[in-house]
């Protein structure tokens, strides 16, 4: 698929190898068509390899796609450099006066403070108000997904005191949910958390569907009925390797930390890890922008037509 983005941008290259469809700006101008407007809200410390996982994942329809990184504030990273940041995002504060299409919010690696203790809880409700008002549809990953769900339902997570890393078998609930059309009846998908939220808590908001689930890892995807808002527990997205580079990581600091399950040939962590749910990342994103924006979003993107919008599907 077309993915509109800066010519300069690291992952234009890495996708292009990968053989992936991504479209530069300067041909993008040229085709007479109305692009979905993506925003990626980006979490993740080092955020040039999200940029890429993400991308990925968006490469597989046909719809070309104008795609704006955002970051949440301008603090200094330790691991993106300050001329990638100044070239390819967006401040949320310098963007939240426009409309889009999507939105998608990543996780972040903040899965063993409370809420309140993360020091931009403010903002990000303040993101997850305004995308209320000014997204078509927004998907939440992993931490963002429990964060969304504590801030609009007060539903909050639980703690494992070990750490839920693997890649696990699910299956989806509904034939008939368009977010999982094409799916395989039992597909993997990788996780990486401590949060959960039980089945019975999600039940008991009467605005949320659990459209897929896993008898190890617990629900996995979640909708609002208006499409609206999608939760994803898991990683799609990651990389074959992620979940070996976050084994590494973690035994740095814990000797004790648990090899990721159903990943490594084996389960032996000397062998190497197997991909197993990238094509079903790929179909959930596609059927994302196709069934929860594409034929939803009204054709000019402004707060009048947005507001259409949520009249129609509430």
């Amino acid at each position: 698929m077309p993915i509109k983005i800066p010519d300069q941008l690291p992952a234009l290259s890495v996708l292009d190898k990968e053989n992936i469809f991504v479209m530069s700006e300067h041909r993008a101008v040229n085709q007479e068509i109305r692009p979905m407007q993506v925003a990626i809200l980006n979490l993740m410390p080092n955020k040039i390899e999200t940029e890429v996982q993400i991308l990925r994942m968006l490469s597989n329809t046909p719809l070309q796609i104008n795609v704006e990184f955002v970051r949440i504030h301008a603090n200094e990273s330790k691991n993106t450099p300050t001329e990638h940041l100044e070239n390819f995002y967006c401040l949320f504060d310098d963007i939240k006066h426009k409309q889009y299409d999507g939105l998608i919010v990543t996780g972040a690696p903040l899965a063993l403070l409370d809420y309140q203790q993360v020091s931009f809880w403010d903002k990000i409700c303040e993101v997850f108000d305004w995308a209320d008002e000014n997204v078509t549809s927004t998907m939440f990953s992993c931490w963002a997904a429990h964060a969304a769900l504590y801030h609009h339902y007060g539903l909050n997570r639980h703690l494992r005191q070990q750490k839920l890393s693997g890649v696990y078998k699910h299956y989806p609930l509904n034939s008939k949910e368009q977010l999982t059309r094409g799916f395989d009846e039992c597909f993997n998908v990788p996780h990486s958390r401590y949060g959960y939220i039980n089945l019975a808590d999600y039940q008991g908001v009467d605005n949320l569907n659990v459209l897929a689930q896993s008898d190890e890892a617990g629900v996995y995807l979640v909708a609002s009925k208006n499409k609206r808002q999608v939760y994803l527990t898991g990683h799609p997205e990651y990389d074959t390797s992620t979940l070996h580079e976050e084994y590494l990581r973690d035994k740095k600091n814990d000797v004790n930390t648990q090899i990721p399950l159903n990943y490594y040939y084996q389960d032996d962590a000397n062998n190497k890890p197997v991909g197993s749910w990238r094509s079903h990342g790929s179909l959930l994103f596609t059927n994302w922008l196709n069934y929860y924006v594409y034929q939803i979003t009204p054709y000019r993107l402004d707060a009048s037509n947005m507001k259409a919008v949520q009249g129609d599907e509430s």
